[in-house]
């Protein structure tokens, strides 16, 4: 490169035109996926305290935000449940319901608009007295025992219709048995995005007040969960689950993890997607509620960092006003 002043590095910045024609990365409604928490509440909309207009929604409201999605070109819904807590138990049996809350949304949300995909979150701990994502006993998680609880809960959710399997549980194993059982009961388009990097975080906090596992959770989620100190790890978590058949695989939580994003997708050119967690957005909520930052443009700014980072796309509460901006 030529020095200065032959080199000008200002003068492809100095209009928008300019700017928009050197861009390097893209932000579009493609590259989102509406983080949707559903409830079995009557009425359409619940508040959640920690997340700001980030409301559970009914199932019939839910169907309406899949018309929404349509409308902006969002391509997909990602489903989390809360659930009543009469329903909860010590292995999370309502989370095998076929005529559950998930299975019913997942149903409303084809009927509403079947070109918008549904992927449905598959663990345990909205559905657990304990809050934990495995079956607990003598208080150890037991792997082999809450995949088995994984695979009945993923059937009753393929069965329903869903499109997308995302295993959040970091149980060893998982998705080589939930991939055969798909394949083996004639499922063998349904995709399964692992949650392949998922890490032991506080930026999780409002997301347990949304699906009420915030005060049921006994313990923490370490032995489980990854140290958020490691990154070989996780590139050694991703391996293992693209081998044992994951379409799409996923690191959780997003802005602080974004060194994993680009290292899982620089390793295994494999489709990789970021969630930009409930923490993520209750920072920026309340940043922005106070007038400490300019809101919309946080939103897409880290949005953006997912996609710069290597993100082929970004798992976020903000889907909606995003893709609303981004289609101005």
């Amino acid at each position: 490169m030529a020095a200065y002043p032959a080199t000008r590095m200002r003068r492809l910045r100095q209009a928008d035109w300019t700017r928009r024609m050197v861009r390097e990365t893209t932000l579009t409604p493609d590259d989102l996926i509406w983080a949707i928490v559903v409830s079995e509440s009557a009425d359409p909309r619940q508040p959640v305290a920690a997340m700001p207009g980030a409301d559970r929604l009914s199932v019939a409201e839910t169907a309406k935000a899949a018309r929404r999605a349509r409308e902006l070109g969002i391509p997909a819904l990602a489903l989390f449940p809360h659930i009543n807590p009469a329903k909860k138990d010590e292995v999370g049996s309502a989370g095998t319901d076929p005529d559950g809350l998930v299975c019913q949304t997942i149903k409303a949300v084809k009927d509403a608009a079947p070109e918008v995909g549904v992927m449905v979150d598959v663990a345990l701990d909205p559905y657990t007295t304990h809050g934990h994502d495995g079956v607990l006993r003598d208080g150890e998680i037991l792997n082999d025992d809450t995949v088995a609880r994984l695979t009945d809960q993923a059937r009753a959710f393929a069965e329903a219709g869903a499109d997308v399997i995302a295993p959040s549980d970091m149980m060893d194993g998982r998705i080589g048995v939930l991939r055969g059982m798909l394949e083996d009961d004639g499922f063998t388009n349904t995709l399964i995005m692992s949650y392949a990097a998922k890490y032991a975080s506080a930026f999780y906090g409002p997301y347990r007040e949304a699906v009420g596992s915030a005060t049921a959770l006994q313990g923490d989620k370490k032995t489980y969960q990854m140290d958020p100190a490691n990154i070989e790890e996780a590139l050694r978590e991703v391996e293992l689950d693209l081998e044992e058949g994951a379409d799409m695989v996923m690191v959780k939580p997003g802005l602080a993890y974004l060194d994993i994003v680009h290292a899982v997708k620089q390793a295994f050119q494999a489709p990789t997607y970021a969630f930009q967690v409930s923490g993520e957005y209750a920072m920026i909520k309340a940043a922005g509620a106070n007038g400490w930052i300019d809101e919309d443009r946080a939103i897409l700014e880290t949005l953006m960092a997912f996609r710069r980072a290597g993100a082929n796309g970004v798992i976020t509460y903000f889907a909606e006003h995003a893709a609303d901006m981004l289609g101005a």
